[in-house]
């Protein structure tokens, strides 16, 4: 197949043109010319210069999946975020509420807390002993000239929200506005699993060596799945992301077995006033989301090697564990998981063009004992290899766009997520720079 001559690789980078950074950059260029339907070119990927402009246009303007709730059980539990340059705080403070601050201390800058996570009664700078509750409020900054006024030195806060116990932060001051919108509608899948009342039993963190688009790419994808992931399709069905006629030969078998699940699954979720319908909107608005509640194979309760329950008590007010998974997927870092025994959720965090922080979170109802009501290894296994296996792919995706030889190819039907996704991901970019263009032309009024 001949690529169009706008498809193909660009070798010429991807920095900056014209004196001080003005006119129309390689960036602007690429972000203008990307083509529907095909993957991005190589400089999106590999591109230092592109992943900043990812950071300050994506991570630092849009709404970003940071934890669970049941990571911060109790006041003073905190945990600490690296975006970027940026360091966040999510802690729960005396009044029960979950807060976000900048990691930095008001008076000469230092960072505030080093650990990816703890507990403290009040956050205390290292340095100087700057003293701030958990709802960042300067108490105590020792010795200070007349007229000091320590209500103009509390922390600086991020914006946090608590959807369903799920906790997303914004960095920018003027975050997205349709979150309320996107909360009303994942709230109610979300709620009879009462992640609130969950623990976490396990935490696994894993660095791919690749970038972060190819992580969230992967993800939104079941093309490779079949061949690739033989833990998951244990009870994954393979047909997701097929439409009904095109599904092959060798699949029907599965299908089959999805639409009889499909049948009793929403009976169950209809007698636990559970909703299960697709509502699907990944672009054209600035939070994207996708959330459906769809069959398990085997077993059809949870994640495991035969879909058979993988914690004995069973989550919120819930009656039976057959109840799928209840599947969100939030623009541009989340993926979760929600059956009737347990829950699991999946963050990404960019540390650099080519490495991506992968975090899988196991939560159980807080009162399930590890070696009575849970197994941890059974619990865990099916996600820990398919992580693994993901890993992989990704980084040979990875080393493959790095080579001169790349050039971007067209999605399959079973990939228009992929398509979504990076159809969104062009939309906040667009809009960053349009922002950008227009404070610039405001400052040089």
């Amino acid at each position: 197949m001949t690529l169009a001559p706008e498809q193909k690789r660009t070798d010429s980078g991807a920095s900056g043109t014209g004196a001080g950074g003005h006119g129309r950059t390689d960036i602007d260029r690429l972000i203008d010319e990307r083509v529907p339907g095909y993957s991005l070119a190589a400089p999106f990927y590999i591109s230092p210069e592109f992943f900043e402009r990812d950071i300050e246009a994506i991570f630092a303007s849009t709404w970003i999946f940071v934890a669970s709730a049941a990571e911060v059980p109790e006041a003073g539990d905190y945990l600490t975020i690296d975006i970027g340059t940026y360091s966040v705080i999510v802690i729960r403070d005396d009044d029960g509420e979950i807060r976000a601050h900048h990691n930095v201390c008001r008076h000469r800058g230092t960072r505030l807390l080093g650990d990816l996570s703890g507990s403290v009664g009040n956050i205390v700078c290292g340095y100087h002993q700057w003293t701030y509750t958990p709802a960042g409020e300067l108490i105590s900054a020792g010795v200070q000239a007349p007229g000091f006024d320590r209500t103009c030195f509390s922390l600086r806060s991020v914006n946090v929200r608590v959807i369903g116990g799920l906790i997303f932060i914004c960095l920018s001051p003027t975050p997205p506005d349709d979150i309320d919108e996107v909360a009303a509608v994942i709230e109610p899948y979300l709620a009879g699993h009462d992640i609130a009342g969950t623990k976490v039993a396990a935490q696994s963190d894993l660095i791919e060596d690749s970038n972060w688009k190819l992580v969230m790419e992967n993800n939104r994808e079941c093309y490779h799945c079949e061949a690739g992931h033989p833990e998951l399709t244990c009870t994954f069905f393979p047909t997701y992301g097929y439409a009904p006629d095109e599904i092959p030969k060798r699949l029907q078998p599965a299908y089959q077995r999805y639409l009889d699940a499909e049948e009793q699954l929403r009976a169950d979720c209809d007698r636990n006033g559970l909703p299960y319908a697709l509502v699907e909107e990944l672009s054209g608005r600035p939070t994207g989301f996708r959330i459906e509640r769809a069959a398990l194979d085997g077993r059809g309760e949870s994640y495991t090697m035969d879909g058979s329950a993988a914690s004995a008590k069973l989550l919120g007010e819930l009656d039976t564990f057959v109840l799928g998974r209840a599947s969100l997927h939030v623009q541009p870092n989340m993926w979760f998981h929600a059956m009737g025994d347990h829950v699991v959720t999946f963050s990404l965090l960019p540390l650099a063009e080519d490495k991506t922080l992968v975090r899988t979170t196991w939560l159980v109802h807080a009162d399930a004992e590890e070696g009575v009501d849970y197994d941890l290894d059974n619990l865990t296994k099916v996600w820990i290899k398919t992580n693994e296996q993901d890993a992989t792919f990704c980084e040979r995706g990875h080393l493959g766009i790095s080579s001169p030889a790349y050039e971007p190819g067209p999605y399959a039907p079973t990939e228009s997520q992929v398509d979504d996704f990076v159809t969104w991901y062009i939309e906040r970019l667009q809009a960053h720079k349009e922002l950008n263009a227009h404070k610039e032309k405001g400052m040089r009024r």
